[in-house]
């Protein structure tokens, strides 16, 4: 016999079991479960209510039959009279005391031995019940003496009778009651279960249905579940849900779209570093060129190229590990800073205007290569949203760049006067794909500045209360030896 997979095997252990009602049936159970019981709590003092009722009806009949005898002259009253009374009674013998005299008004035979005595002018609830239920689930064979009020200011009256009448009463009753609440039960449990799966569990099972509709397609939009107009808590999860999936798909949508993106810019840099590498080997023939100019410009040429090919490099290897840790050594970062202006082409004659605030001789401890990505990253953000504003004027389109130490801490500051950046962008900033604010722009740039700044250890956050962006970068230094830090700034 073949023997089923793995998959097979996990599938149908998950498979729940078809006989097991769903809400629906489970709410309907419930429902004649709990109307039964409130019925049954309703059934206790109502049986020992009929039970005391059917005993005051045995003993009005017996007040009757009473002053019908007591009546007759000489208590003389014809037998089949007699016999009358006591079966309208339905009991075996009626009795009457009237102060020092009891007088037995009439027996249908001689009268029998009584097993116990119920008096009705003195009984508790508690007694009640329990006697009630004591006589249901008697044999039934057991003789009753029933004493209560008296007529003509006589100080009692009492029946003896048979308990088994009684007991078929109550039986009667109870199954009477029975079918009564078996009736109440269904028809109210009909009610609320079509009110509870009109208002719950419809809504609950359309909310089951779209969520296992949209894990079998998260990235279509179309299995995104459209909320109702309502307003309780069944309308905000609904909602809230909707929200959700459509965060969810394009989340999805915008992996799927990076990996692609992925895929080509790793086929990309495969080739772009191949071409970097010959532009490279043809550069370094600049350097045996006798022109002052070339001279001049050669070297900056040759740092450009070999940082584009480290670029390359890295971005290959992203697929296989994250940013590479920084190789922290301590950096002037007039010196840093300069080479981000270059790289931007602000220099004198530029529309928009450089400021520089910082103290000449400040250094920091940080990998320059991976500090200057962050920079270039800013100040390119705050130069393509001067650019927005275009004409610009230096005067007032500036990229305004200050620096300080506090303690063992580095401090940046790169802002502009451009317009800033709208609310929606605010809180996204620092995710890749979603913090862009301007039309063609990747949202890549913060992304990948924060990433660089915290494997520094440091953090960049943006500065609210002023004009146009700004964004202040700290970073700490290693915490290394005084000897070690002494001799990094002598070679520095």
């Amino acid at each position: 016999m073949p023997l089923r997979s793995e998959t097979e095997s996990h599938s149908a252990e998950k498979k729940p079991a078809r006989f097991w009602p769903g809400l629906s049936g489970k709410l309907l159970l419930l429902t004649i479960v709990f109307v039964m019981l409130a019925e049954i709590l309703i059934y206790v003092p109502s049986i020992a209510s009929y039970r005391l009722m059917w005993l005051s009806d045995r003993l009005a009949a017996g007040r009757t039959a009473a002053l019908v005898l007591a009546a007759a002259p000489d208590q003389m009253v014809p037998e089949d009279l007699r016999m009358q009374l006591l079966h309208s009674v339905g009991a075996r013998t009626v009795a009457l005391k009237m102060g020092d005299k009891r007088l037995l008004l009439a027996f249908s035979q001689l009268p029998p031995m009584v097993n116990r005595e119920i008096d009705m002018r003195h009984l508790s609830t508690v007694k009640s019940i329990m006697d009630a239920f004591e006589t249901m689930l008697g044999k039934g064979d057991e003789v009753l003496r029933v004493v209560g009020e008296a007529p003509m200011g006589g100080e009692f009256v009492e029946l003896v009778i048979d308990e088994k009448p009684l007991q078929a009463a109550m039986w009667k009753y109870s199954s009477n009651i029975l079918l009564i609440s078996l009736a109440i039960s269904v028809i109210s449990a009909a009610l609320v279960y079509l009110s509870l799966l009109w208002l719950f569990v419809r809504p609950l099972k359309r909310l089951t249905a779209s969520m296992v509709e949209f894990g079998a397609d998260p990235e279509n939009p179309a299995r995104v579940i459209v909320p109702s107009s309502r307003v309780d808590e069944i309308g905000v999860a609904e909602r809230e849900l909707a929200e959700m999936q459509n965060d969810l798909s394009q989340t999805l949508q915008q992996k799927s779209r990076l990996a692609s993106l992925g895929l080509a810019v790793s086929k990309i840099n495969h080739d772009l570093r191949n071409l970097l590498a010959s532009v490279q080997l043809l550069s370094d023939r600049l350097t045996a060129i006798k022109d002052p100019s070339v001279r001049m410009l050669a070297p900056r040429l040759m740092a450009a190229l070999d940082r584009a090919i480290t670029y390359c490099e890295q971005t290959l290897a992203f697929g296989k590990a994250q940013e590479p840790m920084p190789e922290r050594r301590m950096v002037d970062v007039a010196k840093l800073l300069g080479e981000v202006r270059e790289t931007l082409g602000l220099d004198a004659d530029s529309k928009i205007g450089w400021v520089l605030s910082l103290d000449p001789n400040l250094q920091m401890d940080a990998d320059p290569d991976q500090m200057l990505r962050a920079l270039l990253n800013l100040a390119r953000n705050s130069k393509e949203a001067l650019e927005t504003r275009a004409p610009n004027d230096p005067q007032r389109d500036q990229i305004r760049v200050c620096g300080r130490r506090e303690g063992s801490v580095t401090v940046l500051e790169v802002s502009d006067t451009g317009p800033g950046l709208p609310p929606a962008s605010r809180e996204r900033l620092f995710k890749p794909f979603l913090a862009s604010g301007r039309r063609g722009g990747t949202g890549l740039g913060l992304a990948i500045a924060s990433e660089l700044v915290q494997a520094h250890g440091g953090e960049i956050r943006l500065v609210d209360g002023t004009i146009g962006a700004t964004f202040r970068i700290t970073i700490p230094d290693r915490p290394v030896a005084l000897s070690e830090r002494r001799a990094e700034r002598a070679r520095a």
